[in-house]
């Protein structure tokens, strides 16, 4: 990870941490090297595919596999907030709505689930940063040119109602805030 990407992975998390609850257990979907966590200080569960090696943190546990299919087996409602940051871009939209459904069932009612997706602009800027060798662009192949509206359409009521959407890092990253529904 080059110095701009941890910037950029910095400042994702600085805009994130704003909105999950004070104290909150958290699935961090796409951990990396469980910076979320350090952080801010929750506690939870953290899985990516490309987990690196860090100093174990009390209260959490690193999963290297994919979401959802590498995370153990785990109670309903077991966390208060999920998070998602430059993750969505790499999934297959086919996928999402049964990501939509198996975070439902982990985050319990009135949890929220936080994500940040890059406008599909970033795409031709995050190729010519890793030209330039100013980015290690993980993963810069998976990026589809996803659109960060289609979440609206994916993160449905009856599980899930958005509670805030704003751009950040001059309009090139979206952040979407969606509440858990109560009872579903």
């Amino acid at each position: 990870m080059t110095w701009l990407d941890r910037t950029l992975q910095q400042w994702r998390i600085q805009v994130a941490r704003r909105e999950l609850p004070e104290g909150a257990r958290v699935l961090d979907i796409g951990t990396y090297d469980g910076a979320l966590f350090r952080q801010t200080r929750a506690t939870g569960v953290g899985i990516d595919p490309e987990l690196v090696a860090t100093t174990p943190l009390p209260g959490v546990t690193l999963i290297k596999g994919f979401f959802p299919a590498d995370l153990p087996v785990l109670p309903d409602e077991s966390f208060d907030a999920a998070a998602a940051l430059a993750v969505i871009e790499h999934i297959p939209e086919g996928d999402l709505p049964t990501w939509a459904k198996e975070m439902a069932r982990l985050v319990g009612p009135k949890g929220v689930l936080v994500m940040t997706i890059p406008a599909p602009a970033v795409d031709k800027i995050l190729h010519l940063l890793i030209r330039l060798h100013l980015a290690d662009g993980m993963e810069a192949h998976q990026h589809h040119g996803f659109q960060p509206s289609s979440l609206d359409g994916i993160f449905t009521a009856p599980l899930w109602r958005r509670t805030k959407h704003r751009t950040f890092q001059l309009g090139l990253n979206h952040l979407y805030v969606f509440e858990r529904a109560p009872n579903q």
